[in-house]
């Protein structure tokens, strides 16, 4: 299973290919509709918000309601493209339409410089429109009908947020599960395990709004009912944990992540560590404790997956910091771009959407996935020998 997704911030349309996705999977437009909705959510959002309202098309690889195991394309409108139809066009333009909404003053933290650099750019507009966070909304769109796979085959996905600019949101992660996660920061804009924070938090985002400021922060993802056994240990681009590391990085504005305790690991003892196992007859074999997130040696052990990601503050800034002209060299402060205080709820639907669409490259990798009945029954086999074992 694999994707491609393409389109500009102000273009058109938003559009994702998945191929390899195995027949026969029950698929509706609202399924990725709702997850939309979800990214479109949450407190600091900004104005494109309000301008936009997320629907999908599903143009080819689905039939009565079933995938076809042929190219699954994902289409999303962008509404706002009507205000921008003559400075977006594909075809060529004359000189005074070039120069509307020209970027020559890069952001500090967005790759408006570099990629303009790189592909010898007059316009930064050009890095500007395909760098925008924009895009995410087709990892999430992808990341629905990965959703939808895996919740047939019963493993759950939840988020939530447990920094919010520095502020610590949630005082103990051991007793939480994806149920809890779903039940409590489904309930709120914030994402917030922790209900008795909201009013706090909002507060703080409001005041960083205010000072023209934007904030960062951490998410957690968990993922339930994964079995033992997905990824491998026996070469370096095969473990689990490395492919999920680097999708969570490729989300705009994420620097970093972890699994478990995670950098914690690093200032404690191994018998502090490393996860004790246990057997039983009706489970099989499981662990004491869950420091190492989920993973062993690269590849999944059967308990609920814990990965967190840190996300910097937004780069643009409506009291922008200084930057260079890229035409005349000299000072300015750098552009203006609509932006918002923080988009850290909405941040961690597309964390979870993209956790998501690796688990489900994985499971359609490691078993027969021609058709979704088959990878049903190779999948249950599956999860009956391991307990065997």
């Amino acid at each position: 299973m694999r994707f491609f997704t393409a389109g500009e911030s102000h273009g058109p349309r938003l559009t994702a290919i998945i191929e390899g996705l195995p027949a026969g999977l029950p698929l509706q437009a609202e399924d990725i509709n709702i997850e939309l909705k979800r990214r479109q959510g949450g407190y600091g959002r900004g104005g494109r918000m309000k301008i936009e309202n997320d629907q999908v098309e599903i143009t080819s690889g689905l039939r009565h309601g079933k995938t076809l195991g042929s190219p699954l394309t994902l289409n999303v409108s962008n509404r706002d493209f009507s205000h921008w139809t003559e400075i977006m066009a594909p075809e060529a333009v004359d000189a005074s339409v070039k120069k509307q909404r020209k970027l020559t003053k890069p952001r500090p933290g967005h790759a408006d410089l570099v990629g303009g650099m790189k592909y010898e750019f007059d316009d930064l507009r050009n890095t500007l429109e395909r760098s925008s966070a924009r895009e995410t909304t087709m990892r999430v769109a992808v990341g629905a009908v990965a959703k939808t796979l895996l919740k047939n085959l019963g493993i759950d996905l939840a988020h939530h947020v447990v920094n919010f600019g520095g502020k610590e949101t949630v005082a103990s992660l051991s007793d939480l599960t994806v149920e809890k996660i779903k039940e409590r920061a489904g309930s709120n804009d914030l994402s917030l395990v922790d209900t008795s924070r909201a009013a706090e938090i909002r507060a703080y985002i409001d005041d960083i709004k205010k000072k023209g400021d934007t904030i960062g922060g951490i998410v957690e993802v968990r993922a339930t009912n994964v079995p033992a056994g997905l990824g491998s240990y026996v070469h370096y681009d095969r473990k689990l944990d490395a492919k999920i590391a680097a999708a969570v990085v490729s989300i705009n504005a994420f620097k970093g992540v972890e699994f478990g305790l995670g950098f914690e690991a690093g200032r404690l003892q191994g018998s502090q560590v490393m996860d004790e196992i246990c057997w039983s007859e009706q489970a099989g074999y499981s662990r004491k404790s869950n420091n190492l997130g989920g993973f062993e040696g690269g590849m999944t052990n059967g308990e609920d997956l814990i990965i967190r990601g840190v996300m910097k503050p937004i780069p643009t800034l409506y009291k922008p910091l200084m930057s260079v002209n890229t035409e005349t060299h000299e000072p300015y402060k750098a552009s203006v771009e609509r932006s918002d205080p923080t988009a850290l709820p909405a941040a961690g639907v597309v964390m979870e959407n993209v956790v998501a669409t690796v688990l489900a490259q994985e499971i359609c990798d490691k078993f027969s996935s021609d058709s979704f009945r088959e990878l049903q029954e190779a999948f249950q086999k599956y999860n009956a020998r391991l307990k065997k074992f």
